[in-house]
Order: C-alpha cells, then sequence, then structure tokens
C-alpha cells in the first residue's frame, strides 16, 4: 500500500478515505511516472477542530482548511513553472516516505455540496493536490499554479473525475 491512514473521524470511514486517499496517490505517481511501490505517504483523516490546529501550528492560520501536506523533502524547483525533480528513492530500506497529508471532513463535504459535486470526486481531488505538493508542486507564483492544476486535471481525467477548475 503506498498510503497509510489514520482515521481520526470515523466519519471518514464511511466516506471512504482509505480507498479514495490509495487510488489518488497511486495515480499521481503513475502519472508522473513514479513507481508507487517505492513510496508511502502518510494521510491522517480528522475533523476541522485538529486540522485547525495544525494549521495554525505549522502555518501560523488558526482556521480549518480542507487539506495540508508537508513533504519530507523540498523538492520545488526554483525557476517558476518548471517541473519539479522527481524524488530519489532510498535504497535497501522499503518504500521510502514521501511525506505526510491530513485532511478534514467538514470541510471537505461543505466544499463538494457547495460546489454541487460528488464528495468522492472532491476527496479525489484534495489527495491528488496534497501528493503534487508532496512532490514540489505549488500555486502561489502564476505559472506554477498553472503547471499544478493542469497535472491534476490531468490526473483527475485518468480517474473520471472532471475538471474542478
Amino acid at each position: 500500500m503506498l498510503t497509510d491512514t489514520l482515521i481520526e473521524d470515523s466519519r471518514w470511514q464511511e466516506a471512504g478515505l482509505d480507498d479514495l486517499a490509495e487510488t489518488a496517490a497511486q495515480a499521481a505517481l503513475a502519472h508522473l511516472g513514479l513507481d508507487p511501490a517505492l513510496w508511502e505517504i502518510a494521510v491522517l483523516g480528522c475533523d476541522d477542530a485538529r486540522i485547525a490546529t495544525l494549521n495554525a501550528d505549522f502555518r501560523g492560520k488558526p482556521q480549518p482548511t480542507n487539506v495540508l501536506s508537508w513533504p519530507e523533502d523540498d523538492l520545488a524547483p526554483d525557476t517558476p513553472g518548471a517541473r519539479p525533480a522527481p524524488p530519489e528513492p532510498e535504497s535497501g530500506q522499503g518504500p521510502s516516505h514521501l511525506g505526510d497529508i491530513a485532511i478534514a471532513y467538514e470541510t471537505c463535504q461543505r466544499e463538494a455540496a457547495e460546489a454541487a459535486i460528488p464528495p468522492a470526486d472532491h476527496i479525489t481531488h484534495l489527495i491528488v493536490h496534497a501528493v503534487l505538493h508532496l512532490l514540489g508542486y505549488d500555486h502561489i507564483r502564476d505559472k506554477d499554479a498553472t503547471l499544478m492544476e493542469q497535472t491534476e486535471v490531468a490526473i483527475l481525467g485518468k480517474l473520471g473525475v472532471r475538471d474542478p477548475y
């Protein structure tokens, strides 16, 4: 398994976070030519209160957000719009850790309802988005945002999820 999912909020079990996270992460890595068997990602399914605490602790923003990610290595390129260099797995130690993801139940459900999209599609999009962050993609600079969105749309299309943008 590529993803190791910890469920803190039981509503994530009903939403199928385990399977959605695994499918989305597998698709993201495969799209980028990375062997999912060489990597592992920790995913935390939590509620808004927990993610607000994490957001305050790590980003100085004491409010809920939909998803957070913590890459194991900084793979972001210096040049705006450039593709990040692929990660290098550690040799001989089993799967290498790409990083951690936390996703908040209430925010995800609310956003899906507001956008009139199936919650599973929104969750899949957010996991793909977070995995790309682990791989050095970002959306702060315009050219980086364009690359990240195009990559997300391509991955989601392969999964049958419509363009979220």
